[in-house]
Formats: structure tokens, C-alpha cells, sequence
């Protein structure tokens, strides 16, 4: 059998184990090491080095209009930096969301993100992606009866992609267990009501086309998204 002991007296442990080896059991002690999770500096500072950051004038996925704008996938393409942020958020989602079956990913931001904090968590990952303006499950991915499932990707500012992934859910009866991302630039505006699990909260102002700021009317917008991809 095993078990698992957080040590605090170092001493007592020694004694114990002591008398273990007198009563000639055979056992093995295997030390786990500590997962980390990194502070919110320790993230924007990978998020700043990856270049996953940018500043200018962008169009969200949501339409909305902003002077910043996280690329998630200038962090991604550095797999050694991405994964301490991926390790991080994967320890946050399993002390928050304590049982589920499957992680859902929106594509295209989310596919990534969602592979690996499957790949950490031992869970199977599957991504839905978008047909005709709507998303859905293709390549025979399923959502089985009563599975329980968690919501992963990389940004979320209205919450809109990720419950469009829970309308999914629950249309294939499935159950929703949770949401979590690597930023969450909702500012507590979310259409999501649950509880996002984010490994960096960061509060970036956003407008609508009608209400832009001076300094963002002389500057070209870019659309930088892949919600209609």
C-alpha cells in the first residue's frame, strides 16, 4: 500500500522510520517535490519576455476595441516559458474544480492552452471549432452522458466563446464543471456567472467603436482574434 505524509518534524520521522526497519517491513519513500505556482509578477514577466503583450489599437473577438492586446500565442510558441504558466494554472484548476472527466478548448486560442493543461492533468482534451459562424464538435470528438467537463482557453473578455463551449456540454448532456484560462481581462464583466479560474487577472480598458478615446481615434485598428476562423 502507499500513502502520503507531509514531514514537519523531521526528528519524530527519523524515529518512525526506525522502528519501521526493526519490524523488518520492506518500504520504499519516494519524495515529491513541491509544484510551484508562479506569483502574478513571476507571470507578466514570461507574458512580457514571450512578447505576448502588445500595445496599439486592437479589435477583440468581441468587437470591443482596446489599447492592449495578449497574444497568447507569441507565449505558446516558447513551449519552456508556456509550460511554467500552463503548470501554474494546471495546480489552480485541480485545487479549484477537485473532479472532472474532460477539458473543452475553443479553437483556434484555445487548442493549445487546453492540450496542455490536459497533457499536466492527465485528461483527456478534445477543442470545438467553428462552422458556419457557430461552434461545434467535429472529428468525431464526443461528450459523453454525465461527463464531467472544464472549459479551457487562453483569453477571456466576454466570457462569449467559452459558453458558447458550455451550450455544447449541455446539449450533449454533459456537465459543466468549471471555466478557466491563462488571462482573464473580463474586469469582473463576464457573461460567464461562474467562477473563472485564471492564472493573471489583468484589468485592460475596452470601448466600443461609438466611444473610442482620442489617443486610439489616430491609430489604424487591427484585428488580431481567430473567432472567424
Amino acid at each position: 500500500f502507499s500513502f502520503d505524509l507531509q514531514i514537519k518534524d523531521l526528528k519524530n520521522f527519523t524515529n518512525l522510520i526506525s522502528q519501521i526497519k526493526q519490524s523488518n517491513f520492506k518500504f520504499k519513500i519516494i519524495r515529491h517535490k513541491q509544484k510551484k505556482m508562479l506569483s502574478l509578477e513571476e507571470s507578466l514577466k514570461i507574458l512580457k519576455e514571450t512578447n505576448a503583450l502588445l500595445e496599439g489599437h486592437f479589435i477583440l473577438s468581441s468587437g470591443l476595441h482596446s489599447p492592449q492586446y495578449v497574444q497568447c500565442a507569441k507565449l505558446m510558441s516558447k513551449p519552456e516559458k508556456a509550460h511554467k504558466i500552463c503548470a501554474s494554472l494546471s495546480e489552480k484548476i485541480i485545487n479549484e474544480f477537485k473532479d472532472f472527466d474532460l477539458v473543452l478548448s475553443p479553437a483556434i486560442g484555445g487548442i493549445v492552452i487546453g492540450y496542455e493543461i490536459g497533457r499536466l492533468l492527465k485528461k483527456e482534451t478534445i477543442f470545438s471549432e467553428r462552422v458556419d459562424g457557430k461552434f461545434v464538435l467535429r472529428r468525431d470528438f464526443l461528450i459523453k452522458k454525465n461527463q464531467r467537463v472544464i472549459v479551457v482557453e487562453d483569453v477571456i473578455t466576454t466570457g462569449k466563446s467559452s459558453l458558447e463551449c458550455s451550450h455544447i456540454i449541455q446539449k450533449m448532456g454533459g456537465k459543466i464543471v468549471g471555466y478557466a484560462c491563462i488571462i482573464d481581462r473580463s474586469n469582473g464583466k463576464s457573461l460567464i456567472k461562474d467562477k473563472i479560474v485564471s492564472q493573471v487577472q489583468l484589468s485592460i480598458p475596452t470601448y466600443t467603436k461609438e466611444n473610442l478615446p482620442k489617443e486610439l481615434i489616430g491609430i489604424d485598428a487591427i484585428k488580431p482574434g481567430s473567432r472567424n476562423l
